[in-house]
């Protein structure tokens, strides 16, 4: 435990890819805002592939679940130059490393894709112990061989766990916390639980959010569409949150913005609209893709888990942990005025400490992320 600090809210503060598509022996540190940019096909977006697929893990999704948002499935992660060894297995290698109460703590993540998907390796470190580790010790049987610290008067505990799942979120129906060693297995499996958990991948559809609504649709989804009914949600429950998008929105949508509200239609939906200081209001369906893209992404940095579609650990407090938004193509559609205004948003949001936000460039805005103090920028090069 961090003596100086035991209340540290848990963090992904690296992640490893030492063998996932492109990458091979990657490691890359992470910032309260952190920002990859490159060519096409540099690994940008698969960085964060990787990354919604450990978060998944950790959240008890089996590895079929786990990689259904990846193009491709499993057999697209395993680098393309792995050669398959004398049983024609070929797989994958991602990990991070989550500091927090305990210190920080590594989890590493082996995969095996083909000719069966399966995890056959992990391991969990923490005050230079290896606090778990599993291997496949029989190909023909669903499960691998767990040992996880005990340090009691049998200082491992050995037992079969299943394959197809991440080891590390299935230690608490497992280990009894009984002695000092199966407590700090116990602490740090939950540090790195807390913070996987905590994540929102986010890409705004705007061919989807000019659509009605069910205004009851009040929690907002990775793809925004149900942006309308989250709006009317929070111009009622936060006032102060609520004008605070109201700025965003004048100062990143065409013409001055003064109120952000929704209207009623039959069956129960709604659709947003935009006050003007002068003239009619627009309908949001009437935005551009830009305008969508960068209305939804400031309800995002804005809101927290109370509003958008995650499932954190709910046995712990919510000012305990730490909202993680993954955005690839951040600033996809979006014009350098409305990438300015987004990032130097997230920088002031990240900076308070309750959320935390991974994204890609593609564009224009990768230059001027350069110059917003507090992002930190991995360039993957051309």
């Amino acid at each position: 435990m961090d003596a100086a600090n035991p209340h540290k809210r848990p963090v992904v503060t690296e992640l490893r890819l030492s063998a996932f598509k492109s990458h091979r022996n990657a490691v890359f540190p992470l910032d309260p805002l952190t920002l990859f940019r490159g060519g096409s096909g540099s690994g940008k977006s698969s960085a964060l592939e990787a990354y919604e697929v450990l978060a998944r893990l950790a959240g008890g999704d089996t590895l079929d679940e786990a990689l259904a948002p990846v193009a491709g499935g499993a057999q697209a992660c395993v680098p393309q130059q792995a050669r398959p060894d004398a049983q024609g297995r070929r797989g994958f290698r991602i990990g991070c490393t989550v500091e927090g109460p305990v210190g920080p703590v590594l989890l590493d993540v082996a995969v095996q894709a083909e000719p069966e998907l399966r995890v056959v390796g992990e391991r969990l470190t923490g005050s230079g112990l290896t606090l778990l580790s599993t291997a496949l010790r029989d190909p023909g049987l669903p499960r691998v061989e767990a040992a996880w610290h005990t340090a009691g008067s049998v200082p491992v505990t050995r037992a079969p766990l299943p394959d197809d799942r991440l080891g590390t979120a299935l230690l608490p129906l497992r280990v009894a916390g009984k002695t000092a060693g199966q407590r700090m297995v116990l602490d740090a499996a939950e540090q790195v639980v807390i913070a996987l958990r905590s994540v929102f991948p986010c890409d705004p559809r705007p061919e989807l959010m000019r659509a009605p609504v069910a205004a009851r649709d009040g929690r907002l989804r990775g793809a925004c569409d149900n942006v309308a009914a989250v709006l009317g949600r929070t111009r009622n429950e936060c006032v102060t949150r609520h004008a605070l998008l109201v700025a965003a929105a004048d100062a990143g949508c065409r013409g001055p913005v003064d109120g952000l509200s929704v209207e009623g239609l039959d069956g129960g939906f709604v659709r947003a609209v935009l006050g003007r200081q002068a003239g009619a209001a627009t309908p949001l369906e009437r935005l551009g893709d830009g305008e969508l893209r960068y209305l939804a992404l400031s309800l995002v940095l804005l809101t927290g888990p109370g509003v958008l579609a995650v499932d954190p650990a709910t046995e712990v407090l919510e000012a305990r942990q730490v909202l993680t938004v993954l955005a690839d193509g951040l600033d996809r559609c979006l014009d350098a005025r409305q990438a300015r205004e987004l990032l130097e948003l997230a920088a002031r949001m990240c900076e308070r400490g309750h959320i935390r936000l991974v994204g890609t460039l593609r564009g224009a805005a990768a230059e001027v992320a350069g110059e917003v103090a507090g992002a930190s920028m991995v360039d993957l090069g051309a």
